[in-house]
């Protein structure tokens, strides 16, 4: 099994910044994707941006332009760069990843940050 345990969530002012961390932990796994999406209340989840250990990236909606997701292979870790908040990107973000465990593919959830963008 995979674990993602994320941090980097709160509150900050409009136009201020934030950067989420998620880490991947289990045994004899392979990361394919790692990324985010967010939720807001009542609504779907919605990818925000997702990266493979190669660095190919693939943006959301509501993750162009201010948003840049990142990783760091060796720590198994994916970052993403939140730049220029506003009130409406506060919802919760929740970390997601592809592995293969055991020749098996399937799809791991954190357990979602909240984000709050407010003066």
């Amino acid at each position: 099994q995979v674990q993602l345990a994320e941090s980097g969530g709160g509150l900050v002012q409009p136009g201020g910044s934030l950067r989420l961390s998620c880490t991947a932990s289990g045994t004899r796994f392979s990361i394919y994707t790692m990324g985010w999406y967010r939720q807001g209340p009542g609504k779907q989840r919605d990818l925000v941006a997702s990266i493979t250990p190669k660095g190919d990236t693939n943006y959301g909606d509501f993750g162009k332009g201010r948003f840049t997701v990142s990783i760091d292979n060796a720590k198994r870790t994916v970052y993403l760069q939140m730049n220029d908040l506003k009130p409406e990107d506060t919802v919760v973000y929740y970390c997601y990843a592809d592995c293969e465990v055991d020749d098996v593919m399937r799809g791991y959830w954190g357990q979602g940050t909240q984000v709050t963008v407010s003066s």
